[in-house]
């Protein structure tokens, strides 16, 4: 996948800055000027690229006890729906405020790389977009799994039971 690609790389590349940084700083005596709005920039990017890669496997955290032991099984369902509606809702939200938020912050300059602020603050809409991409996708997944009478997904009985791996 593209993203785990791109993960991995921004990853690698902010341990390897951090740490020239530091062996320069400790063995120089002087560090990299740019370092800290790179790695701030990268940092930012992988936390909402990270989410939308957790969205397209589905890996989120979800507390599936309460659900199983004190809802009624007729309503599992309707309430997975409103809770992916609610999460798309909020999704929407974080978008929405993210470009907003990105537009009035893109005449400002960081102050040794002078990038546009904005760019920093481009990566949630961005994350969001993809991560609500992914969270429809999946949806539309267990939707059709539950029509069909096949669970996949979130969709049916210990889907995603993490208790396996304790």
């Amino acid at each position: 996948m593209v993203i785990d690609g791109m993960l991995a790389i921004g990853g690698l590349a902010i341990v390897i800055i951090v740490f020239v940084n530091a062996v320069l700083r400790g063995a120089a005596g002087f560090d990299l000027s740019w370092s800290l709005e790179v790695v701030q920039f990268l940092l930012l990017w992988l936390t909402f690229l990270g989410c939308a890669a957790a969205s397209a496997r589905g890996a989120h955290m979800r507390v599936t006890e309460v659900v199983s032991n004190l809802v009624p099984a007729p309503l599992h369902w309707p309430l997975t729906v409103a809770i992916d509606v609610l999460i798309a809702v909020l999704l929407c939200s974080m978008i929405v405020n993210g470009v907003n938020i990105s537009a009035h912050t893109w005449a400002q300059l960081t102050t040794v790389l002078y990038w546009p602020v904005g760019l920093h603050y481009a990566s949630l809409p961005v994350g969001m977009s993809v991560t609500l991409l992914f969270h429809v996708v999946n949806f539309l997944i267990d939707l059709r799994a539950r029509k069909s009478g096949v669970f996949a997904g979130s969709a049916g009985p210990d889907a995603n039971d993490w208790e396996d791996f304790e």
